[in-house]
């Protein structure tokens, strides 16, 4: 299967999801920089996060893999587009299968509105109707409770409980198990 078209941007009741830009750093630097006690337990990017410059360039690589259908990484915006409120997206493309993996991460200010869960409900019936995927996978560490109730909620299988196939983000002297949960058509 060859990459379908993708728009640009798609919108849930509350949220915008659009493609990354180099003109996003800004936000996507503050919200990073603020988010920082919650992200490093379970981020291992953010444990040296990058600075201005570094974060307009890692924009212009993701719209660059966008726009090649590589990896769909999208930013989650107030439905004004004028306050970051995470990052989502697929990541692990596979157009053969067709499958890929959501991950997600929320600033925050905006942690407990449930705005995850919107997120990765809308990707799921994105990926399945729009993208014609045939596997969805989304993973997280068997320890972050938060992270792993959204693919239960969603009706996600739980696949498989990796064991000690990671280490901590924060810490890479622990061993740490992975959930993969799936969702197939």
């Amino acid at each position: 299967m060859t990459a379908p078209h993708v728009p640009s941007e798609l919108r849930t009741p509350r949220l915008l999801l659009r493609a990354p830009r180099p003109g996003d750093a800004g936000a996507v630097h503050a919200a990073v920089h603020a988010s920082l006690p919650e992200l490093r337990p379970w981020m291992v990017w953010a444990q040296e996060p990058l600075d201005l410059p570094g974060t307009a360039e890692n924009l212009r690589g993701a719209a660059e893999r966008y726009a090649a259908r590589e990896e769909l990484r999208l930013l989650v915006w107030t439905p004004d587009g004028r306050e970051l409120i995470g990052s989502s997206g697929f990541h692990a493309l596979d157009w053969r299968v067709p499958k890929g993996e959501i991950g997600y991460w929320i600033a925050t200010p905006h942690t407990g509105h449930g705005h995850a869960q919107e997120v990765a409900g809308a990707l799921t019936t994105f990926g399945l109707d729009t993208l014609g995927l045939r596997r969805i996978e989304i993973r997280c560490d068997s320890a972050n409770a938060r992270s792993a109730r959204i693919p239960r909620a969603l009706g996600y299988a739980l696949d498989a409980t990796l064991r000690h196939n990671a280490v901590a983000a924060d810490d890479p002297a622990q061993l740490r198990d992975t959930l993969v949960f799936s969702v197939t058509r």
